[in-house]
């Protein structure tokens, strides 16, 4: 067993939960996450008109969201009933995604980056410098996590993590992620994660970081 399998899970504030998410959270979901990700680099840099991003970012994680579903095992955390934090994974053997379902996730990207058609190549270019590096063999696959900004700092991150990390026979398999926000490194560095790869896939735009949990084997 890994060290994260041990792990005492975040004591979370009172009337708070963490649970598979419903059919009808994933709008909730999503504009969580928008939220969450408003001022990320990569969005940013693909749109500086904040009112664009609050419009487009809702409906590209929403294409993630659905287009994850089909590992069951995407988990939203909760405070009094209310949708606060999301983890979008995919499990081991579920990666990559079908073609009907990497469709969908690539009509969510264009329809996002439509309000600014000039960043389409660029958003493009880092979907596929993405694809690429992605690995081969079977892996537990985190496409998303996110906390609202109002909640964050309270263990919900840690605790929707965890819920993959320390499910047993979860590290048989490594896990993966993707980051373009060089705060978050040292934050899942603290969960068994390590940096594998820094792409630059867009010239004048953020890194993308790649990285990497063993498997207990």
């Amino acid at each position: 067993m890994s060290a994260m399998s041990d792990a005492v899970r975040p004591q979370l504030p009172g009337n708070s939960q963490v649970d598979v998410i419903g059919a009808t959270e994933i709008g909730a979901a999503a504009h969580v996450a928008a939220r969450a990700l408003h001022d990320d680099p990569m969005f940013v840099f693909l749109s500086k008109d904040a009112q664009r991003r609050r419009r487009a970012l809702p409906v590209f994680l929403r294409a993630v969201l659905e287009s994850g579903l089909a590992g069951r095992a995407t988990y939203v955390a909760r405070r009094s009933g209310v949708v606060c934090g999301v983890a979008a994974w995919l499990s081991p053997g579920t990666y990559p995604l079908s073609i009907s379902r990497r469709a969908r996730q690539a009509l969510g990207a264009l329809r996002a980056l439509a309000a600014t058609p000039r960043t389409i190549p660029a958003g493009l270019s880092a979907m596929i410098a993405m694809e690429r590096a992605h690995p081969l063999e079977e892996h537990w696959y985190l496409a998303l996590l996110a906390v609202d900004p109002a909640e964050q700092g309270h263990g919900f991150g840690a605790a929707l993590l965890q819920e993959i990390l320390t499910r047993e026979g979860a590290d048989l398999w490594p896990a993966y992620l993707e980051t373009t926000n060089p705060r978050n490194l040292a934050w899942y560095g603290r969960f068994g994660f390590d940096v594998e790869e820094e792409l630059r896939p867009i010239a004048t735009g953020p890194a993308i970081w790649t990285m990497r949990r063993p498997s207990a084997g």
